[in-house]
């Protein structure tokens, strides 16, 4: 998924931005994220962390665990959780945190969209979880979020009902394989590829300071 292409000198510098929709943390790095799409091309890979077996079904366990890192990211920063998140999804026991559906959404919306659709969907499936509460596994949510963003109800119908189970995990299993070669160990990670070699960026430190983040990508492009 890239942001835009450009024939400047700094098209040989991209980053790479391993994700998921349902990670907490990136959530909290979404600010990082928009910030490096004003630099260079962005590219997403979806990495499946709630996919299969590793498929959540809402229940108080799952509730005691992600609300103190919730919290945690809340404070590091600044992004906002909402009370429908809090005290809506995570109490709501028919909710399934499912990673494939959202990753699908992204592909799709990739698919039909201007360059960048799919890091556009990102960024509302995050808010739609995260702040309004919404079931982001479900077919229908997802839909409505399309058509939200402005694309069209059925070209994204149809992309995301061409995007398979079998081409899903294709996506899911590449984005893990840059995961390893990179040395990375989770989501979200970012990766910066500069002619050919691949430097894994510690994006922790910016967490909460997208502008200076910004001004750090920005020298890499000016190399």
């Amino acid at each position: 998924m890239s942001t835009h292409n450009t024939d400047s000198a700094d098209s040989t510098t991209t980053l790479h931005y391993i994700y998921d929709p349902l990670c907490g943390w990136c959530y909290g790095a979404a600010p990082l994220a928009a910030a490096a799409r004003d630099v260079m091309p962005v590219i997403g890979h979806g990495g499946g962390m709630m996919t299969g077996a590793n498929r959540k079904q809402v229940n108080p366990t799952l509730r005691n665990y992600v609300m103190p890192h919730d919290h945690r990211i809340a404070g590091l920063t600044g992004q906002a959780f909402g009370d429908a998140y809090f005290n809506g999804l995570l109490l709501d026991e028919t909710a399934v945190f499912d990673s494939a559906p959202p990753i699908r959404a992204i592909l799709a919306a990739e698919e039909i969209a201007e360059d960048g659709g799919g890091l556009d969907m990102l960024s509302r499936l995050q808010v739609a979880h995260y702040v309004e509460g919404k079931r982001i596994a479900d077919d229908d949510v997802l839909q409505a979020l399309a058509v939200e963003l402005g694309l069209d109800a059925d070209e994204f119908a149809q992309a995301y009902g061409r995007i398979g189970e079998e081409k899903l995990q294709q996506h899911i299993a590449a984005s893990r394989r840059l995961l390893a070669q990179v040395g990375g160990h989770g989501f979200p990670t970012f990766v910066l590829e500069q002619d050919g070699r691949f430097e894994m960026l510690d994006a922790g430190r910016w967490l909460g300071e997208p502008d200076a983040w910004r001004e750090h990508l920005a020298a890499y492009t000016r190399r």
